[in-house]
């Protein structure tokens, strides 16, 4: 067994870098913690986009507000959602004091699909809807439907 004297070339190579052995078990705790991780954000993720539908359904049911006060009714199902940014052919423009919402066009869900949208609703005098992640009615978690009812 021979010992390095500090300053020589052996005391260098030993003192220079990682092991493989040092450099793999870094690799492996930083994988499991990435394992340990990643399904809390991918939830936390989900949830984020849910809250945000419901915060812009409830956006969207205070622009339609807006709009009964200017025009005495909820935009009928034919004029839809379409109406918040644009006057109705055919409605009393003159009443119509918008676009009632800050965009100029309507936004999606935090899936990519539009907002759905019922007048008369079964719901109430009209139903703000979004079926979630799926597209689809029911579901649960990310795949939830978000309503105004």
């Amino acid at each position: 067994m021979s010992l390095a004297i500090p300053g020589s070339p052996n005391a260098k190579r030993r003192d220079s870098g990682f092991t493989l052995v040092e450099l793999l078990v870094v690799l492996a705790i930083l994988a499991m913690l990435v394992a340990l991780v990643t399904p809390q954000v991918l939830k936390y993720l989900g949830r984020a986009k849910t809250d945000a539908a419901r915060i812009e359904i409830q956006t969207l049911g205070n622009a339609l507000d807006l709009y009964r006060l200017d025009m005495q009714h909820y935009p009928t199902q034919q004029e839809g959602l379409q109406a918040l940014v644009e006057a109705p052919p055919g409605s009393d423009a003159g009443r119509w004091q918008g676009p009632y919402i800050k965009q100029r066009k309507l936004p999606l869900d935090p899936w990519g699909h539009p907002y759905l949208y019922r007048s008369p609703g079964e719901h109430g005098e009209y139903d703000l809807y979004s079926f979630g992640a799926d597209n689809a009615p029911g579901g649960s978690g990310e795949n939830q439907d978000i309503t105004n009812w």
